[in-house]
């Protein structure tokens, strides 16, 4: 259903809304609204649609401001469906306030219903009732490229041809043997900042041991740890994020005490309070016939220069979320015990299918970043091996956000290597 129609910035945009049942094999259970934001650079010039499906897990997708970067490029050759994935932005929301007051036990069962699975489920329906037996594009980033095998897998017919950026995952790989690899990944992503900007690590330094000293509080009331400065690490994976982090430690110090301007500016860079499936399902974006049981914290303890007492050197954490952040976010802890049940939950279903991929028939182009700190190369290239007909351009130009930093040159890439 169509919601409302809009111009803005030379874009053309419709907005869409579609009611759908939270467990797709039982259609008369409980029904969410998804939400779509449909870009056009003609109205009313017929183009094949392109879906964007965004990374996370559980952000919402992009909000163009302009008309610019690859969105104004891909408006050349598609029309751009910005699908909302169950729960984020516009579609029916998931959070503390909307799931505050149910058990622990009825939380986790309506979570495991918000993985890259039925996350597919709803681009089908969808399609189905926008275009009915036409097939479309995808675009799927980071996560985004997890959802786009998990679409190859099983519902390969609505596909026409498929782009991954950053995005192509381990098929069968458990996340501790993920984790392994990705310490290693964040340690020599530490060592890099420091390189580039070698005045930061005495004031990282420092601002850890004032953190110790003092027991300062965050602008939300919550108490800033140690550990929660760590995570700041997550910066370090994006092209812009070491300046970011230089930047925000310039001003950190006023008077021995963290600045206001600091820990203000720390916590608008953690956004696990209002994307609770970033902390709550991360791990389980994994998960196939096996439990994760908080796969990241068991592993740190492999690679104790990550200890938050270590000032030789310091270093901060990337993309591991900790069972401990279900009692530091405040917004998280209404989901805590729901989190440990997920962790613990060793029949999630299958995401995907090796023999139906290494059968494929729908042209696919994938960006694999060398140094991607977020998604591993070396278990990108592996499946790659094992997906019939994907074309793949490795390179080391670009960093995880290479779409957000160079999209125009990520896409075209792409869509040469399937002309």
């Amino acid at each position: 259903m169509i919601q409302s129609k809009y111009s803005h910035d030379g874009m053309f945009i419709l907005e869409h809304s579609f009611e759908l049942p939270v467990d797709h094999s039982q259609p008369d259970s409980n029904l969410i609204s998804l939400f779509i934001r449909e870009i056009r650079a003609d109205p009313k010039k017929k183009k094949p649609y392109l879906v964007f499906l965004q990374g996370g897990p559980g952000f919402e997708s992009p909000r163009p401001v302009t008309h610019s970067g690859w969105i104004k490029y891909t408006l050349n050759h598609y029309n751009i469906l910005l699908l909302d994935q169950r729960g984020t932005g516009r579609s029916t929301p998931v959070n503390f306030q909307t799931m505050g007051g149910w058990s622990p036990e009825n939380q986790a069962n309506y979570l495991q219903y918000f993985r890259a699975d039925n996350i597919v489920r709803d681009a089908e329906a969808i399609r189905k009732e926008l275009i009915g037996d036409e097939p479309w594009s995808i675009l799927g980033q980071s996560f985004g490229g997890f959802c786009s095998l998990n679409y190859l897998s099983f519902h390969s017919r609505g596909l026409r041809e498929v782009f991954i950026t950053g995005g192509i995952p381990p098929l069968k790989a458990h996340p501790d043997d993920i984790y392994k690899r990705t310490y290693g990944r964040v340690k020599n992503k530490n060592e890099e900042f420091y390189r580039i900007f070698p005045h930061a690590h005495d004031r990282a330094c420092q601002i850890a041991d004032l953190i110790q000293k003092t027991n300062p509080t965050l602008p939300s009331g919550e108490r800033l740890t140690i550990e929660r400065f760590q995570l700041l690490g997550l910066q370090l994976g994006f092209n812009d994020g070491y300046a970011t982090l230089n930047y925000l430690f310039e001003h950190a110090i006023s008077n021995g005490e963290l600045s206001y301007s600091f820990t203000k500016g720390l916590f608008g860079l953690q956004a696990f309070d209002t994307n609770p499936f970033f902390t709550v399902l991360h791990e389980a974006c994994y998960a196939q016939q096996f439990s994760t049981d908080w796969s990241a914290e068991k592993i740190r303890h492999a690679f104790p220069e990550f200890d938050s007492s270590a000032r030789d050197p310091f270093l901060f954490t990337g993309e591991m979320l900790y069972p401990w952040m279900m009692d530091q976010f405040k917004a998280l802890v209404p989901l805590r015990d729901a989190a440990h049940i997920l962790a613990g939950k060793s029949d999630w279903p299958m995401l995907y299918d090796p023999t139906a991929l290494m059968k494929n028939n729908v042209p696919i182009a994938a960006a694999v970043y060398t140094n991607d700190m977020y998604v591993d190369k070396d278990y990108s290239m592996e499946s790659a091996r094992s997906i019939k007909g994907i074309r793949c351009w490795e390179t080391d130009e670009f960093e995880h956000n290479g779409l957000r930093s160079h999209g125009e040159k990520i896409l075209a890439k792409l869509f040469e290597l399937l002309d």
